[in-house]
């Protein structure tokens, strides 16, 4: 399909699967070698995040663990500019590798409140994997170790995230007209 209809929004084609299947794997092998030997703990961050961490993890060989948290600061279309936990953080990540799984990193609050978080925690490291990423969105500085695709600052829908609490079922990305 080139174009759908999420709720009351058109949107076209931007991504398709197989292009998000490629770079996931490409991310995918860079961490099997970057913590060969170091079992890390990944971090996904729902609700948008769960087809990405599954799909990272299918290729994801080294020994290693998940596990989620949830963080909100968008409503509708837009982001409210505020983070709210919603569900807590794992305990015993002391001197664990972590690795952050997130959807997509626009402005970065979310991802820098997430990251303060874990560092009060004393993780060994801390690195982020982010499906998508919006450069020119970006409002903090922030070291985005592993990036799938980066991806002009649009609103988009599919592949996890949504619009509305729709759309997440998408197997490609769309872009709203």
């Amino acid at each position: 399909m080139d174009t759908i209809t999420v709720k009351d929004k058109q949107f076209r084609l931007s991504i398709p699967e197989a292009r998000i299947q490629a770079a996931i794997q490409r991310e995918a092998e860079r961490i099997n070698k970057d913590y060969e030997g170091r079992e890390p703990l990944f971090l996904a961050v729902l609700n948008g995040a769960f087809m990405f961490a599954a799909d990272l993890m299918r290729n994801v060989s080294i020994p290693s663990e998940i596990s989620f948290v949830k963080l909100a600061s968008y409503e509708g279309m837009g982001t409210t500019g505020k983070v709210k936990s919603l569900i807590g953080l794992p305990e015993g990540i002391r001197g664990r590798h972590v690795v952050i799984v997130e959807d997509i990193v626009d402005t970065g609050l979310t991802m820098l409140h997430l990251l303060e978080t874990l560092r009060a925690q004393e993780p060994a490291s801390i690195s982020v994997c982010t499906l998508l990423l919006k450069p020119e969105k970006l409002q903090v500085d922030l070291d985005i170790k592993y990036c799938a695709l980066e991806i002009p600052n649009e609103f988009i829908v599919g592949y996890g995230l949504d619009y509305d609490g729709q759309g997440r079922n998408l197997r490609d990305i769309y872009t709203v007209v």
